[in-house]
């Protein structure tokens, strides 16, 4: 299968099979489960450069990796911004570190989320802890020499205490981006909207041919957006999701990932919406 899902995944050489020393610099905690890290490379380690959508192998000495997306602004060189949830022993390890510790980073790794441009409507869609891979897109659209004609930011959680970055959404509604979060299921002090994120799909305007629309979230959650674009007219090439199963060396070498002919680590996990549809059909486990 030919992929589409430009620009090409980074170039794999000797370095980036070996984690590199990278310090902490700070930590804060987003929920519960969820914190975000920022790390800057130790003395004599490079500071490698990465793009919207990428991940790097974050290393937890003694425990082992895990892939993580930078969650952070990929314009700041020597620094990278990870959004961690602690579901198993090596994650558990990456979100308890504190600033000072070193962690090994490896990569980057991945294909990208594609260019808005000046005439793009960018629809941002995410699910949870989707919002992650996306946020450095929304700091790219606001701070890149050629901002889209617009952003809108559509955000689900399952519950308004597991929302991600409240005060960035603030903050980018402020800035004219068309924010619209909703919860699956509400708390008494919740006095926002309740539904699935698709449902906000029919409250924006759009146009079919600007709109470019970049998706994360559970799989489920982006079927059922895509099939909500698809129903306003947007060309399935004009959308792209990201896919996270299973990687587990990054470069395609233990097949953890593998989809048919494809590897998630190596021709992901960004894929335009007609590449990821044959993929998608496989449910996941």
């Amino acid at each position: 299968m030919a992929l589409r899902s430009a620009p090409e995944p980074a170039a794999v050489d000797a370095a980036t099979m070996r984690p590199e020393p990278w310090r902490v610099t700070s930590r804060s905690r987003e929920t519960d489960d969820t914190w975000t890290l920022a790390l800057e490379p130790t003395a004599g380690t490079p500071a490698r450069a990465y793009r919207p959508g990428q991940f790097a192998m974050l290393y937890a000495f003694g425990v082992g990796e895990a892939p993580i997306s930078v969650s952070g602004d990929v314009a700041a060189p020597g620094r990278l911004v990870h959004t961690v949830r602690a579901v198993g022993a090596v994650t558990r390890r990456v979100c308890a570190a504190r600033p000072g510790d070193v962690l090994g980073v490896r990569g980057p790794f991945g294909t990208a989320w594609p260019q808005a441009g000046a005439d793009d409507h960018l629809v941002v869609v995410a699910g949870g802890i989707g919002l992650a891979p996306l946020r450095p897109v929304v700091y790219r659209a606001l701070g890149g020499p050629e901002r889209p004609g617009r952003v809108t930011v559509l955000y689900g959680g399952r519950r308004p205490e597991e929302l991600l970055f409240r005060d960035e959404l603030d903050a980018w509604a402020a800035a004219g981006v068309d924010v619209a979060i909703t919860v699956d299921r509400a708390t008494p002090a919740w006095r926002g909207r309740v539904g699935l994120v698709t449902r906000l799909i029919d409250g924006i305007e759009a146009d079919p041919a600007r709109t470019l629309a970049v998706v994360c979230g559970p799989e489920v959650m982006m079927r059922f957006t895509v099939s909500a674009l698809t129903d306003r007219g947007v060309a399935p090439e004009r959308m792209h999701v990201s896919l996270e199963r299973n990687m587990q060396c990054a470069v395609g070498l233990c097949g953890h990932c593998q989809l048919g002919t494809v590897l998630v680590c190596r021709d992901g996990p960004v894929f335009a919406y007609p590449d990821a549809a044959p993929l998608m059909a496989v449910r996941e486990l």
